[in-house]
């Protein structure tokens, strides 16, 4: 709804019946009987030479070991604001690390790196896109090229993201994607190789995931689709929940977990479920990436002078992965959201040891402060201006 002026209506917090306001997109019933094919599929579903694995950090552990990283020692660059299972993934696959600064603008400082790359002659650097947003891709890719230094791209955060017309994961030797973070999938990681065949990585022999592993996940999906629809759906869904609460802990069990932090060589040999596979055929992906931009255009402006938001704007061909804004205190904001219906998230609270202390305090500052806030293709306009609202109101608590 528009004010007179043309910008969205600012409705009291009063005004607004109570809603659900889910952290993750849910799985709607009605994708299984969507034709597949129906519309194209995206970088990196269409790669070719791509790889699926249950977890974008097996894809990483396996890229590293293909590359040989573990039987020669070989130095690779990493971002010090990191969300600390990409780096045991690459420490486990037998790679040293450095790591380099991310200032808090979620850009690293390119003096640093350049510095870094001519003196300490990696042999790869390690790029994290961050909620979608590029990095400077192109100074990367000329420091890279002047040293003949493999780049590697992690786009866990930014899957249907492009810049300069490109997507991203095109500009480096190798890029890593997390399907589920905006997917509504179970489970489902990708590598691309844009340079390099490595036929080390075809001769990998992934299993399966474990049905009740892959059930139990669908499952969740289904009913967060179901408790996001209205609020009397929503206690349906609760219900529901609490009634198989058993029986979904009991389906994932001896199965792999889903969103924890942590690296298990004991899974490294799985592969993306076949349900995630039917799924990825049946989506419009052009419409999950315009109502998540929608969601963050008017989100950003209801937000504008009540939220310390970062600076940088929605660029063209940027595919949001969540609204970051900056609190105080992250436990306290999560608190006080939820119990207005709305899952908040603490980003990415900690990296691993050795990227804390002194030289690392804008990484901290990161850590510590950043929340995130949903804009999945799920959230719709209402819901947009409902968190808004809350958080207006809740302005010097946050």
């Amino acid at each position: 709804m528009d004010e007179p002026g043309g910008g969205p209506t600012r409705r009291a917090v009063s005004s607004w019946p109570s809603m659900y306001i889910s952290n993750e997109h849910g799985l709607s019933p009605a994708t299984f009987i969507q034709s597949p094919g129906a519309h194209p599929l995206p970088f990196p579903l269409n790669a070719p030479g791509r790889l699926y694995f249950y977890r974008a950090r097996n894809a990483i552990y396996h890229l590293f070991r293909a590359l040989g990283f573990g039987a020669r020692g070989d130095l690779v660059l990493v971002p010090d604001y990191h969300n600390t299972n990409e780096v045991l993934a690459i420490r486990a696959a037998g790679a040293r690390i450095h790591f380099y600064r991310i200032g808090r603008n979620l850009e690293p400082d390119l003096e640093q790196l350049t510095k870094l790359v001519r003196t300490l002659t990696p042999r790869a650097v390690y790029v994290i896109h961050y909620f979608g947003w590029a990095q400077p891709m192109k100074d990367i890719v000329e420091l890279c090229r002047e040293r003949d230094t493999l780049l590697i791209e992690d786009c866990a955060l930014a899957l249907l993201s492009e810049t300069a017309g490109r997507p991203l994961g095109t500009f480096g030797d190798f890029a890593t994607f997390c399907l589920y973070k905006t997917l509504p999938v179970p489970n489902g990681g990708v590598l691309t190789r844009n340079t390099s065949e490595l036929p080390e990585l075809d001769r990998l022999r992934l299993r399966p995931p474990g049905a009740r592993t892959v059930g139990g996940r669908t499952l969740e999906l289904l009913l967060e689709w179901l408790r996001t629809r209205s609020e009397p759906a929503g206690q349906a869904a609760f219900a529901v929940k609490r009634g198989l609460g058993g029986a979904l802990r009991r389906l994932r069990l001896d199965g792999i977990p889903f969103g924890d932090i942590g690296f298990d060589l004991a899974n490294l040999d799985v592969r993306m479920s076949r349900v995630s596979m039917e799924v990825l055929k049946r989506l419009d992906y052009a419409a999950i990436r315009r109502q998540r931009r929608a969601n963050f255009l008017l989100l950003r402006e209801l937000l504008q002078g009540y939220a310390t938001m970062f600076p940088r704007e929605l660029e063209d061909g940027m595919c949001p992965y969540v609204f970051p804004i900056l609190v105080r205190d992250k436990q306290a904001a999560v608190r006080k959201l939820s119990a207005r219906g709305i899952a908040a998230q603490e980003f990415w609270n900690f990296g691993v040891p050795e990227a804390r202390g002194a030289g690392f305090e804008d990484a901290q500052f990161l850590h510590d402060h950043i929340l995130e806030l949903p804009l999945h293709q799920d959230v719709t306009s209402d819901q947009v201006e409902y968190m808004a609202s809350h958080i207006r109101s809740l302005e010097r608590e946050l």
